[in-house]
């Protein structure tokens, strides 16, 4: 394993038991009302279309609250992670739902083979995934690999120009700080998660990697894909910037409290493999 995928997996391992007792994963609701959906998936629910019967692999699942929401919509789901720990939790939470639900444990990028050359109707990519990876053409050519002729991506993620600003954001201004094209590896000593808990995080250092529209979309053609729909947003499902720059808004999603307009926080993307 990669070093960056090292630090990463031991960075999420320690998040998990902390996640888990969070009211921002509420894991008890899905055990008590067998028609609740994860926020995520509800934002998402107008754009994913009609899933039942589709075999669909949910890539960095990892505790699976976004995966039983989508099996829930009728899909037959494979989530696939890299922390055994989450794994563990996700698979506890299918079965106190009585959810079947397969669970793999693979890193992003040996996921082909960890699957055992299944092919999927939908790969699902949730929010906070690429930035953990450091290669988009390499994912974009795991996508293609995963997909039935005919089948479809659907990516919800943090936009790069979220990513590329500055942690602390003075007087209301939104600056810059990180890169937005794909380099190098940015290493964060974070002691907390991104959901309020008791504790701190025991890992906290983790290694992350942006990657801007252009890459994604040239990645995605590159490995045969065809564009279908692209979407920018401007909230996120998190607070993303610090202080009172971010109120909640519909659904639950947090917005800039001024001027919103200048913020694209997250983009749904959608592709077709030829």
């Amino acid at each position: 394993m990669d070093e960056y995928a090292f630090v990463n997996r031991a960075n999420w391992e320690s998040r998990v038991a902390l996640h888990v007792a969070s009211a921002g994963y509420g894991v008890q609701r899905y055990i008590d009302d067998p028609t609740f959906l994860s926020g995520v998936v509800t934002f998402d629910r107008p754009r994913l279309g009609d899933i039942t019967d589709k075999d669909v692999v949910h890539l960095q699942c990892h505790i699976g609250t976004d995966t039983l929401s989508l099996a829930r919509l009728g899909a037959r789901v494979t989530g696939l992670d890299f922390s055994p720990s989450a794994l563990a939790a996700a698979r506890q939470l299918a079965a106190d739902c009585q959810q079947p639900v397969r669970y793999v444990e693979s890193e992003l990028y040996n996921a082909p083979a960890a699957l055992g050359g299944s092919r999927f109707d939908v790969v699902y990519t949730g929010i906070g995934a690429l930035c953990w990876l450091p290669d988009i053409k390499r994912w974009a050519s795991v996508v293609a690999s995963l997909l039935r002729p005919g089948g479809r991506l659907f990516i919800r993620e943090g936009h790069p120009m979220l990513w590329a600003l500055g942690d602390e954001c003075p007087d209301g201004l939104v600056t810059l700080e990180y890169p937005y094209f794909e380099g190098p590896g940015i290493t964060y000593v974070e002691k907390q998660s991104y959901v309020d808990h008791e504790g701190e995080v025991d890992e906290p250092e983790s290694i992350s990697f942006n990657h801007g529209i252009g890459e994604i979309l040239t990645a995605l053609l590159r490995a045969g894909m065809s564009i279908t729909s692209f979407e920018e947003h401007d909230s996120a499902p998190w607070q993303a910037l610090g202080g009172d720059m971010m109120v909640v808004g519909d659904l639950g999603e947090w917005r800039l409290r001024e001027r919103p307009e200048r913020l694209a926080a997250t983009y749904t993307l959608q592709a077709v493999k030829n």
